[in-house]
């Protein structure tokens, strides 16, 4: 029997006996020069504690960037409330002057019509009482009565009226009423700056500062901070806070990004300033300076007639002279307060200080602005050109003829013929 059959009989009986099949897998051996290395366990602790450390301070470093944004950013924000806050201060004290100057206002025009009717119902009941007296006169007859009463009646007169003239109701009611229109200007700018944009300390010190000059060109008591209503000459209102700007050349106009400016426009408004110099305010000067020279001819007129009407009444009477005197000053006295506070020479003369002032606001803006070197810096040149146009009551091509009309002039060596302004 072969080997084979050998091992086909011991499979056989085999499987006969378990039911069944049993085999073996033999692995071959792996040569002797390969090795595997274990860790130990002290390095594998010393390798996880170094990733743990790493990974906190990842963490530590991100979240101290993410404290660092948060508190930059409550900053921000704080500072921001903070302004708006001293923003809305700064209006709530403009809205509060608005509401002074116009009860002020008010009261002062008051005083204007109050003073004038009682001044003249005075004046004009002793030189009736004068009149009596001189048309009246007997002699051995006794006039003292008449003319006791005619003399004080006259000196009451005299004094209020240089009371009157002094205070000028009319021009402080104009002031008044000027004060009340800048600063309504000014709660308008400062509510549209707060609804276009975050507010910035630049804007508070800006606010601060008009608020400021318009309480000093307009103050509200009379006392000791009364604007001089006789000065030596005419002079433009000031109302707004200077500005130094620096000199210097002006930067080339390569550049893409000029806010709206550019060489033509520049031309343009140095144009414009200079017809608002030589013509407008030259102009306003010149009229003011003539009804300041009224005013004070009929403030000195009015109580001198007045008080001749009551140095003559004592004599009324004693001589024909004595009562055609009392009576002509009387009735002269009364015209001239009439013409004086009736047509409130002095709120001409305030108008007309203040529409200088307005042309030196516009000189000095259109100068600052030129002034800029940094084109950021200045008001967008369109939107300057814009508000120009509108203060002077002008189109914007309007506007462009005007600065060519200047140019052609200035050329030909001869003065423009044309105001700027075709508003005031």
């Amino acid at each position: 029997m072969s080997a084979l059959q050998a091992s086909s009989l011991i499979l056989s009986s085999s499987s006969s006996s378990r039911g069944t099949i049993n085999g073996a897998i033999h692995i071959p051996k792996l040569p002797n020069n390969i090795r595997f290395t274990v860790p130990k366990k002290s390095s594998l602790n010393l390798t996880k504690q170094m990733v743990i450390e790493e990974l906190n301070s990842l963490k530590q470093g991100f979240n101290t960037q993410n404290d660092d944004v948060y508190n930059n950013n409550n900053a921000n924000t704080s500072t921001s409330s903070t302004v708006t806050a001293q923003l809305y201060a700064i209006l709530e004290a403009v809205n509060d002057r608005v509401e002074m100057h116009d009860n002020i206002g008010q009261q002062r025009d008051n005083w204007n019509t109050l003073l004038l009717n009682s001044i003249n119902m005075i004046t004009l009941t002793a030189t009736t009482i004068a009149g009596v007296s001189t048309a009246t006169a007997v002699p051995g007859t006794s006039l003292l009565a008449l003319n006791v009463s005619s003399t004080l009646l006259f000196s009451a007169a005299a004094g209020m009226l240089l009371v009157m003239n002094k205070l000028q109701p009319s021009q402080l009611a104009e002031e008044q009423r000027n004060a009340s229109r800048l600063f309504r200007q000014i709660k308008t700018q400062i509510e549209t700056d707060i609804a276009l944009r975050s507010p910035t300390k630049y804007d508070l010190k800006k606010y601060m500062d008009k608020v400021l000059s318009l309480d000093k060109a307009y103050p509200l008591p009379l006392l000791g901070a009364m604007l001089e209503k006789f000065p030596q000459k005419y002079e433009a209102a000031n109302w707004w806070p200077s500005k130094k700007s620096q000199k210097g050349q002006n930067e080339s106009f390569q550049q893409q990004n000029n806010n709206g400016w550019n060489e033509s426009l520049e031309k343009e408004m140095r144009e414009v300033v200079e017809v608002v110099k030589t013509k407008d305010r030259v102009d306003y000067e010149r009229l003011g300076n003539l009804v300041l020279k009224i005013n004070k001819a009929l403030a000195i007129s009015g109580p001198l007639l007045t008080g001749i009407a009551a140095v003559s009444s004592p004599f009324v009477g004693h001589g024909s002279w004595a009562g055609v005197l009392a009576v002509t000053a009387g009735a002269l006295a009364t015209a001239v307060n009439g013409f004086q506070h009736g047509g409130q020479v002095g709120m001409v003369f305030e108008l007309y200080r203040n529409c200088g002032g307005a042309f030196k606001l516009v000189e000095d803006e259109i100068e600052a602005t030129l002034a800029e070197q940094e084109f950021e810096k200045r008001e967008n040149g369109e939107l300057f050109k814009m508000k120009l146009a509108l203060k002077l009551g002008r189109s914007l091509s309007q506007l462009d003829e005007l600065a060519a009309k200047s140019a052609s002039s200035r050329a030909n060596g001869v003065a423009i013929d044309e105001f700027a302004s075709k508003l005031i």
